[in-house]
Formats: structure tokens, sequence, C-alpha cells
């Protein structure tokens, strides 16, 4: 599959269904090159045993906002890319509500590409704070 070329929020968002994004409810609520928004609703089966929103869940939505808007600035020719590392800090929780990812653009070369993502509540209060590397895959 090849992933080059801008994506609007309509065309990611019909990438979804099937998948874990689509599972958990994510949406994309907008996009431009280098900056990606995404939001998902608080469920119960999204939570936590201890009723607090699963890290699990804040992991999926931010590295899913970077992995996507990854998409658009891939060089020309690559075929695609993967997750080589994550890291994430968070800072709070919620149990109910909307939750929302705004991923941008650190570095975009040809091997790689870093992304962060700021995890907030509907609020406006920052969840987590969270950094990801991408390699770039070429054909063989």
């Amino acid at each position: 599959m090849a992933a080059t070329g801008f994506h609007t929020a309509d065309e990611l968002n019909a990438l979804l269904p099937g998948t874990l994004p689509g599972l958990i409810g994510l949406t994309i609520t907008a996009h431009e090159p280098g900056r990606l928004e995404a939001a998902l609703d608080v469920r119960p089966d999204l939570l936590a045993p201890n009723g607090y929103l699963h890290a699990a869940t804040v992991v999926a939505l931010a590295d899913t906002a970077c992995g996507l808007a990854t998409r658009a600035l891939l060089p020309e020719g690559a075929t695609g890319f993967t997750t080589i590392e994550l890291k994430s800090n968070f800072l709070g929780t919620v149990r109910e509500g909307r939750v929302q990812a705004v991923a941008t653009n650190a570095h975009a070369g040809r091997s790689t590409q870093v992304w962060d993502a700021v995890v907030s509540s509907g609020a406006g209060r920052t969840l987590a704070l969270f950094r990801c590397t991408q390699s770039v895959l070429w054909p063989r």
C-alpha cells in the first residue's frame, strides 16, 4: 500500500473501520501537512479497572494521530512507515467526556520522522505528552 500524499480528514476517517482506532471510536477532526487533530469519546470499555481512562487508550489516540499524519509527509517513493520508538508522559486522567490529541511534526527526514502529540481533555487540561519516531520504508 503506497502511503504517500496528503489525505483529508474524511479520507483518513475512511481508513479506520475494522482497525484498533476504529474499535475505540477515534475520529480525525482536522488535518494539514505537519499537523493532525484526533478525538474520541470516553466510554466505560476504554477505562482501566480503577475507573480512569486506560493509558493504552491514550497511547492509541496519540500514536494514531502521529501515524496518520506521517502519511502526508512521506518522501516521494517511500512505501510506508513504521513506529520504531514511542514515549508517553501522563500528567492527568479523566473518567468521562471527550479527549483529543494534536500531533505536530518535529522532524521530517528521508529515513525518519519525529512527531509530538499533546493529549488533552475536553476542558483543555493536558493529560499526556507523547513523542514517537517513525522509520520511513523504502522499496527493496
